[in-house]
């Protein structure tokens, strides 16, 4: 069992991430002890949106291309509707979250974030949430949409928008600490 503390954690984005949903559980994980990287598909700083305009900006750790589900303990995907589109359409990206999928650590997906879990695949047969405009691809992509502020199956996190996020990073540390779920690849 993985502590927070000891915790190794990757959130991938790109521009356009929403950034309080980045931000929030890159703080919030930090605060608690858990050393959080950021992950994307090109090197240096992405930018992020916030709210109605563009925002700052935050250092990328590594590029997607070099990640090893191995060396962490989970994987965050912020949403907002620019970020989710961009990564969804790279393979280096998709690749990184499939590997998550596959070795059944923990992946948290918020707003437009499971977008990517559409595209992987991973979302079929099981319940989830996003934000209610993409609600009908959640289903479409074979998943029980509920309009809930967290819903977990089997370790896959998803989350409504970033009035959910105490409840989001929350369950992220619970589903860090209980570790690794057995379930099927995306």
């Amino acid at each position: 069992m993985t502590t927070i503390e000891s915790a190794n954690i990757l959130i991938l984005a790109a521009d356009g991430y929403e950034r309080s949903e980045l931000r929030v559980p890159l703080e919030e994980l930090r605060n608690r002890g858990a050393d959080v990287k950021i992950a994307s598909i090109k090197a240096g700083e992405i930018k992020s949106w916030d709210k109605k305009d563009w925002g700052d900006t935050v250092s990328v750790d590594m590029e997607a291309k070099n990640v090893k589900a191995e060396d962490f303990d989970a994987l965050v995907l912020p949403g907002g509707q620019i970020n989710p589109d961009i990564l969804r359409d790279n393979e280096d990206a998709m690749k990184v979250v499939r590997d998550f999928v596959k070795s059944g650590k923990p992946v948290a997906a918020i707003c437009h974030g499971p977008w990517l879990l559409v595209e992987a695949d991973a979302l079929r047969g099981r319940k989830a949430t996003s934000y209610h405009s993409i609600r009908t691809d959640i289903r479409n992509a074979g998943a029980s949409w509920r309009d809930e502020a967290v819903v977990v199956d089997n370790g896959i996190i998803t989350s409504r928008s970033p009035e959910d996020l105490p409840q989001f990073v929350a369950k992220i540390v619970e589903e860090v600490q209980e570790g690794r779920h057995n379930r099927r690849a995306a």
